[in-house]
Protein backbone atom coordinates (compact mmCIF):
# COMPACT_ATOMS: atom_id res chain seq x y z
CA UNK A 1 0.00 0.00 0.00
CA UNK A 2 2.82 2.40 0.80
CA UNK A 3 4.28 1.80 -2.64
CA UNK A 4 0.93 2.57 -4.28
CA UNK A 5 0.58 5.75 -2.23
CA UNK A 6 4.08 6.85 -3.26
CA UNK A 7 3.29 6.12 -6.93
CA UNK A 8 0.02 8.07 -6.69
CA UNK A 9 1.82 10.98 -5.05
CA UNK A 10 4.34 11.06 -7.88
CA UNK A 11 1.62 10.79 -10.52
CA UNK A 12 -0.33 13.74 -9.11
CA UNK A 13 2.63 15.97 -8.26
CA UNK A 14 5.12 15.40 -11.09
CA UNK A 15 4.40 16.03 -14.77
CA UNK A 16 7.75 14.42 -15.63
CA UNK A 17 6.69 11.21 -13.91
CA UNK A 18 3.35 11.16 -15.75
CA UNK A 19 4.99 11.66 -19.14
CA UNK A 20 7.80 9.18 -18.47
CA UNK A 21 5.48 6.49 -17.12
CA UNK A 22 3.07 7.00 -20.02
CA UNK A 23 5.89 6.55 -22.55
CA UNK A 24 7.10 3.39 -20.82
CA UNK A 25 3.53 2.10 -20.56
CA UNK A 26 2.96 2.52 -24.29
CA UNK A 27 6.21 0.71 -25.13
CA UNK A 28 5.42 -2.15 -22.74
CA UNK A 29 1.90 -2.50 -24.18
CA UNK A 30 3.30 -2.58 -27.72
CA UNK A 31 5.84 -5.19 -26.68
CA UNK A 32 3.31 -7.31 -24.81
CA UNK A 33 0.86 -7.11 -27.70
CA UNK A 34 3.32 -7.89 -30.49
CA UNK A 35 2.04 -11.46 -30.78
CA UNK A 36 -1.36 -9.97 -31.71
CA UNK A 37 -0.11 -7.01 -33.74
CA UNK A 38 2.42 -8.85 -35.92
CA UNK A 39 -0.14 -11.21 -37.56
CA UNK A 40 -2.39 -8.21 -38.22
CA UNK A 41 0.50 -6.44 -39.95
CA UNK A 42 1.06 -9.55 -42.07
CA UNK A 43 -2.63 -9.80 -42.99
CA UNK A 44 -2.62 -13.53 -42.24
CA UNK A 45 0.96 -14.12 -43.45
CA UNK A 46 4.19 -14.15 -41.47
CA UNK A 47 5.71 -10.67 -42.07
CA UNK A 48 9.05 -11.89 -40.66
CA UNK A 49 9.46 -14.73 -43.13
CA UNK A 50 12.28 -14.22 -45.63
CA UNK A 51 10.95 -13.14 -49.03
CA UNK A 52 7.46 -12.64 -47.61
CA UNK A 53 7.31 -9.44 -49.69
CA UNK A 54 9.50 -7.64 -52.21
CA UNK A 55 12.73 -6.26 -50.81
CA UNK A 56 13.25 -2.57 -49.98
CA UNK A 57 9.63 -1.59 -50.47
CA UNK A 58 9.06 2.07 -49.47
CA UNK A 59 6.57 2.99 -46.71
CA UNK A 60 2.98 2.55 -47.87
CA UNK A 61 -0.45 1.71 -46.56
CA UNK A 62 0.41 -1.99 -46.84
CA UNK A 63 3.81 -1.62 -45.15
CA UNK A 64 3.89 1.47 -42.95
CA UNK A 65 7.70 1.32 -42.60
CA UNK A 66 8.49 -0.60 -45.78
CA UNK A 67 10.48 -3.82 -46.01
CA UNK A 68 14.11 -4.75 -45.53
CA UNK A 69 16.75 -6.44 -47.65
CA UNK A 70 15.10 -9.84 -47.25
CA UNK A 71 11.53 -8.68 -47.85
CA UNK A 72 10.46 -8.61 -44.20
CA UNK A 73 8.10 -5.98 -42.83
CA UNK A 74 10.14 -3.40 -40.86
CA UNK A 75 7.30 -2.45 -38.50
CA UNK A 76 6.75 -6.09 -37.52
CA UNK A 77 10.50 -6.51 -37.00
CA UNK A 78 10.58 -3.45 -34.75
CA UNK A 79 7.77 -4.76 -32.52
CA UNK A 80 9.49 -8.14 -32.13
CA UNK A 81 12.87 -6.47 -31.51
CA UNK A 82 11.35 -4.20 -28.86
CA UNK A 83 10.30 -7.26 -26.83
CA UNK A 84 13.86 -8.62 -26.70
CA UNK A 85 15.31 -5.28 -25.58
CA UNK A 86 12.63 -4.87 -22.89
CA UNK A 87 13.26 -8.42 -21.63
CA UNK A 88 16.98 -7.80 -21.22
CA UNK A 89 16.33 -4.52 -19.45
CA UNK A 90 13.75 -6.09 -17.13
CA UNK A 91 15.86 -9.16 -16.25
CA UNK A 92 19.08 -7.20 -15.73
CA UNK A 93 17.20 -4.50 -13.81
CA UNK A 94 15.47 -6.95 -11.46
CA UNK A 95 18.60 -9.03 -10.80
CA UNK A 96 20.78 -5.94 -10.29
CA UNK A 97 18.24 -4.41 -7.92
CA UNK A 98 17.94 -7.62 -5.88
CA UNK A 99 21.73 -7.87 -5.49
CA UNK A 100 22.03 -4.16 -4.74
CA UNK A 101 19.25 -4.27 -2.12
CA UNK A 102 20.79 -7.27 -0.33
CA UNK A 103 24.25 -5.70 -0.27
CA UNK A 104 22.87 -2.31 0.80
CA UNK A 105 20.79 -3.64 3.70
CA UNK A 106 23.49 -5.99 4.98
CA UNK A 107 26.12 -3.25 4.84
CA UNK A 108 23.98 -0.34 5.98
CA UNK A 109 22.07 -2.08 8.76
CA UNK A 110 24.90 -4.15 10.24
CA UNK A 111 27.63 -1.52 9.82
CA UNK A 112 31.12 -2.03 11.19
CA UNK A 113 33.70 -4.15 9.40
CA UNK A 114 31.11 -5.84 7.19
CA UNK A 115 29.92 -2.45 5.98
CA UNK A 116 33.47 -1.36 5.23
CA UNK A 117 34.19 -4.52 3.22
CA UNK A 118 30.98 -4.40 1.20
CA UNK A 119 31.32 -0.63 0.61
CA UNK A 120 34.86 -1.16 -0.69
CA UNK A 121 33.72 -3.93 -3.05
CA UNK A 122 30.90 -1.69 -4.29
CA UNK A 123 33.26 1.19 -4.97
CA UNK A 124 35.63 -1.15 -6.81
CA UNK A 125 32.86 -2.24 -9.18
CA UNK A 126 31.81 1.38 -9.69
CA UNK A 127 35.25 2.44 -10.94
CA UNK A 128 35.76 -0.60 -13.17
CA UNK A 129 35.12 0.31 -16.84
CA UNK A 130 32.30 -2.13 -17.51
CA UNK A 131 31.78 -1.74 -21.25
CA UNK A 132 35.32 -2.84 -22.28
CA UNK A 133 34.91 -5.91 -20.09
CA UNK A 134 31.56 -6.64 -21.71
CA UNK A 135 33.21 -6.35 -25.11
CA UNK A 136 35.90 -8.82 -24.07
CA UNK A 137 33.45 -11.31 -22.57
CA UNK A 138 31.14 -11.12 -25.57
CA UNK A 139 34.04 -11.61 -27.96
CA UNK A 140 35.40 -14.72 -26.22
CA UNK A 141 32.24 -16.40 -24.90
CA UNK A 142 30.80 -18.74 -27.49
CA UNK A 143 27.07 -18.89 -28.24
CA UNK A 144 26.17 -15.75 -26.32
CA UNK A 145 22.41 -15.41 -25.81
CA UNK A 146 20.16 -12.85 -24.14
CA UNK A 147 20.31 -14.66 -20.78
CA UNK A 148 24.12 -14.55 -20.80
CA UNK A 149 24.12 -10.85 -21.66
CA UNK A 150 21.58 -10.10 -18.92
CA UNK A 151 23.73 -11.90 -16.35
CA UNK A 152 26.89 -10.11 -17.50
CA UNK A 153 25.12 -6.77 -17.29
CA UNK A 154 23.85 -7.61 -13.80
CA UNK A 155 27.42 -8.03 -12.56
CA UNK A 156 28.21 -4.43 -13.44
CA UNK A 157 24.83 -2.81 -12.73
CA UNK A 158 24.15 -3.56 -9.05
CA UNK A 159 26.68 -1.16 -7.40
CA UNK A 160 24.70 2.00 -8.21
CA UNK A 161 21.58 0.70 -6.47
CA UNK A 162 23.65 -0.67 -3.58
CA UNK A 163 25.39 2.65 -2.91
CA UNK A 164 22.18 4.70 -3.17
CA UNK A 165 20.11 2.41 -0.92
CA UNK A 166 22.94 1.92 1.59
CA UNK A 167 23.12 5.66 2.20
CA UNK A 168 19.40 5.71 3.02
CA UNK A 169 19.65 2.66 5.29
CA UNK A 170 22.51 4.30 7.21
CA UNK A 171 20.27 7.32 7.74
CA UNK A 172 17.16 5.36 8.70
CA UNK A 173 18.70 2.86 11.11
CA UNK A 174 19.25 5.57 13.72
CA UNK A 175 15.67 6.86 13.61
CA UNK A 176 13.58 6.63 16.82
CA UNK A 177 11.04 4.21 15.35
CA UNK A 178 13.86 1.78 14.52
CA UNK A 179 15.16 2.03 18.08
CA UNK A 180 11.61 1.38 19.31
CA UNK A 181 11.41 -1.70 17.09
CA UNK A 182 14.65 -2.99 18.60
CA UNK A 183 13.34 -2.43 22.11
CA UNK A 184 10.19 -4.33 21.11
CA UNK A 185 12.41 -7.37 20.45
CA UNK A 186 11.75 -7.44 16.71
CA UNK A 187 14.29 -9.46 14.75
CA UNK A 188 16.63 -7.83 12.24
CA UNK A 189 14.60 -9.20 9.34
CA UNK A 190 11.37 -7.87 10.83
CA UNK A 191 12.90 -4.42 11.29
CA UNK A 192 14.26 -4.43 7.74
CA UNK A 193 11.01 -5.53 6.08
CA UNK A 194 8.58 -3.63 8.31
CA UNK A 195 10.44 -0.41 9.11
CA UNK A 196 13.26 0.17 6.62
CA UNK A 197 12.24 -1.39 3.31
CA UNK A 198 8.99 0.60 2.83
CA UNK A 199 10.94 3.85 3.29
CA UNK A 200 13.51 3.08 0.60
CA UNK A 201 11.09 1.87 -2.09
CA UNK A 202 11.57 5.04 -4.21
CA UNK A 203 15.34 4.50 -4.18
CA UNK A 204 14.86 0.86 -5.15
CA UNK A 205 12.76 2.07 -8.08
CA UNK A 206 15.49 4.53 -9.01
CA UNK A 207 18.10 1.77 -8.94
CA UNK A 208 15.93 -0.49 -11.09
CA UNK A 209 15.32 2.24 -13.67
CA UNK A 210 19.04 3.02 -13.97
CA UNK A 211 20.01 -0.64 -14.21
CA UNK A 212 17.34 -1.46 -16.80
CA UNK A 213 18.18 1.54 -18.97
CA UNK A 214 21.90 0.82 -18.77
CA UNK A 215 21.32 -2.81 -19.73
CA UNK A 216 19.21 -1.92 -22.77
CA UNK A 217 21.79 0.51 -24.13
CA UNK A 218 24.73 -1.75 -23.29
CA UNK A 219 23.06 -4.53 -25.26
CA UNK A 220 22.46 -2.12 -28.13
CA UNK A 221 26.11 -1.07 -28.10
CA UNK A 222 27.30 -4.68 -28.24
CA UNK A 223 24.94 -5.57 -31.07
CA UNK A 224 25.70 -2.49 -33.17
CA UNK A 225 29.35 -3.57 -33.35
CA UNK A 226 28.37 -7.20 -33.95
CA UNK A 227 29.23 -8.76 -30.56
CA UNK A 228 25.75 -9.31 -29.14
CA UNK A 229 23.55 -12.41 -29.39
CA UNK A 230 22.54 -12.93 -32.99
CA UNK A 231 19.85 -15.59 -32.59
CA UNK A 232 17.26 -13.11 -31.26
CA UNK A 233 16.00 -10.08 -33.15
CA UNK A 234 16.52 -6.89 -31.12
CA UNK A 235 16.75 -3.15 -31.74
CA UNK A 236 20.56 -3.21 -31.70
CA UNK A 237 20.70 -5.94 -34.34
CA UNK A 238 18.34 -3.93 -36.55
CA UNK A 239 20.68 -0.94 -36.26
CA UNK A 240 23.63 -3.20 -37.08
CA UNK A 241 21.86 -4.45 -40.21
CA UNK A 242 20.86 -0.95 -41.30
CA UNK A 243 24.45 0.28 -41.00
CA UNK A 244 25.95 -2.80 -42.64
CA UNK A 245 23.50 -2.77 -45.54
CA UNK A 246 23.88 0.95 -46.19
CA UNK A 247 20.16 1.53 -45.71
CA UNK A 248 20.43 5.31 -45.86
CA UNK A 249 22.34 5.27 -49.15
CA UNK A 250 19.62 3.02 -50.59
CA UNK A 251 16.90 5.41 -49.42
CA UNK A 252 15.57 2.86 -46.92
CA UNK A 253 15.64 5.32 -44.00
CA UNK A 254 12.90 3.48 -42.00
CA UNK A 255 15.31 0.60 -41.48
CA UNK A 256 17.51 2.94 -39.41
CA UNK A 257 14.83 5.17 -37.89
CA UNK A 258 12.47 2.35 -36.81
CA UNK A 259 14.79 0.85 -34.12
CA UNK A 260 16.21 4.26 -33.17
CA UNK A 261 12.84 5.77 -32.19
CA UNK A 262 11.97 3.15 -29.51
CA UNK A 263 15.48 3.51 -28.06
CA UNK A 264 15.06 7.28 -27.85
CA UNK A 265 11.64 6.84 -26.25
CA UNK A 266 13.04 4.32 -23.76
CA UNK A 267 15.79 6.72 -22.80
CA UNK A 268 13.36 9.64 -22.53
CA UNK A 269 10.79 7.72 -20.48
CA UNK A 270 13.32 6.24 -18.04
CA UNK A 271 15.16 9.55 -17.68
CA UNK A 272 11.96 11.46 -16.90
CA UNK A 273 11.02 8.86 -14.27
CA UNK A 274 14.50 9.07 -12.73
CA UNK A 275 14.40 12.86 -12.63
CA UNK A 276 10.96 12.88 -11.01
CA UNK A 277 12.12 10.39 -8.35
CA UNK A 278 15.23 12.45 -7.65
CA UNK A 279 13.28 15.70 -7.40
CA UNK A 280 10.71 14.15 -5.07
CA UNK A 281 12.93 12.14 -2.73
CA UNK A 282 16.38 13.75 -2.93
CA UNK A 283 16.57 16.31 -0.07
CA UNK A 284 19.09 18.51 -1.87
CA UNK A 285 16.93 18.76 -4.98
CA UNK A 286 13.89 19.47 -2.83
CA UNK A 287 15.71 22.43 -1.33
CA UNK A 288 16.56 23.71 -4.81
CA UNK A 289 12.95 23.28 -5.91
CA UNK A 290 11.77 25.44 -3.01
CA UNK A 291 13.68 28.45 -4.38
CA UNK A 292 10.93 30.24 -6.23
CA UNK A 293 11.48 32.40 -9.26
CA UNK A 294 10.41 36.07 -8.93
CA UNK A 295 6.69 36.43 -9.51
CA UNK A 296 4.75 39.35 -10.85
CA UNK A 297 2.24 41.20 -8.66
CA UNK A 298 -0.14 41.90 -11.54
CA UNK A 299 1.19 45.40 -12.23
CA UNK A 300 4.27 44.33 -14.13
CA UNK A 301 6.44 44.63 -11.00
CA UNK A 302 8.38 41.86 -9.40
CA UNK A 303 8.32 41.07 -5.71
Amino acid sequence: MRFLRAAYKLWTSSAKFRVGLSIMGILVVLGAGQSILVPIIGDGEDPLEIAAYKQWLPPSSDHLLGTDRYGRDVLAMTLVALVASLKVGAVAGVLSTIVGVIVAFVAGYKGGLLDAILATITEMFLVVPSFPLLLTLSAYVRAVNLAHVALMLTVFSWPFAARTIRAQVLSLRSRPYVDLARVSNLSDLEIIFQELLPNVLPYIGLGFANAALGAIFALMGLEVIGLGPSETLSLGIMLNWAIGWGALSLGAWPMLVAPAVPLVLLFTGMTLINISLEETYNPRLREVARIEAPRGNGDGELH
